[in-house]
């Protein structure tokens, strides 16, 4: 489902992807992990062509991310992300959200994206807040209906961006309990993350990342278990002591 090979990415001079190389298969659940400033988010925000890579390749469903004709505006619509900051539109209803790019990207009626955004709200449990605005809901609440407005595009694979890490601790698992939902029903997931008990419970593979580079890709009880490189060793023990 994603194929990224050889992958290398600069800001200037500074080189934050160095040959990265993995995939995620149809109905894998990979975690990627990593201290901060390993180049984690930005590796995933490269899969659909939201941060530009100078060297490499990326195929996601058969489709060049880095071909210049590709739209990346039509795979972006069949690629669900959800962000760190719930990127939710402040001045539409929770189901407007839900609605707007059903109708305007995949051409749904009105009623149809209706039918489909309560459907979801239902599965998130949160169809009693479908009137209210973002800014009437906790984080963990907003969190839940951003996943839910990316399933409303019926999305071929889910990207997340540490979407646990701007929501305080009680917040934290009605997020994760959604995604291992959706890990549950076969969804292709890509998960930047520090929640190891989620990758533990969830994930297939985990992918280790430290200065740009992929460290460790690695089936997560091996990866867990018996950690090849030192710095997966390090981050392992001071993430797992809490």
């Amino acid at each position: 489902m994603i194929k990224i090979a050889n992958v290398s990415k600069q800001y200037g001079s500074f080189e934050v992807l160095k040959e990265c190389t993995t995939s995620v298969s149809k109905g894998e659940v990979v975690v990627v992990c990593g201290p901060s400033g390993s180049g984690k988010s930005t590796l995933i925000k490269c899969v659909n062509g939201l941060e530009p890579f100078q060297s490499g390749e990326i195929i996601v469903d058969g489709i060049s991310v880095g071909d210049p004709k590709t739209r990346l505006s039509a795979l972006r619509a069949r690629v669900g992300m959800v962000f760190q900051h719930f990127e939710l539109f402040p001045h539409m209803s929770i189901v407007e959200n839900l609605t707007v790019a059903q109708i305007k990207v995949l051409k749904r009626s009105k009623e149809e994206a209706m039918d489909r955004g309560l459907r979801l709200l239902d599965r998130v449990g949160l169809r009693a807040h479908a009137g209210k605005f973002p800014g009437q809901l906790s984080g963990g609440q907003q969190q839940r209906v951003a996943i839910a407005r990316a399933l409303a595009m019926d999305p071929i694979c889910m990207l997340f961006d540490e979407p646990t890490s701007a929501l305080d601790p009680e917040m934290i698992n009605e997020v994760l309990d959604v995604m291992t939902e959706l890990a549950r029903e076969g969804m292709t997931m890509m998960c930047v993350t520090h929640e190891m008990g989620f990758a533990r419970r969830v994930a297939h593979r985990v992918v280790f990342m430290d200065q740009g580079r992929i460290v460790e890709d690695e089936p997560k009880d091996e990866f867990f278990a018996h950690p090849r490189s030192e710095r997966a060793q390090q981050f392992l023990a001071k993430i797992l002591q809490h």
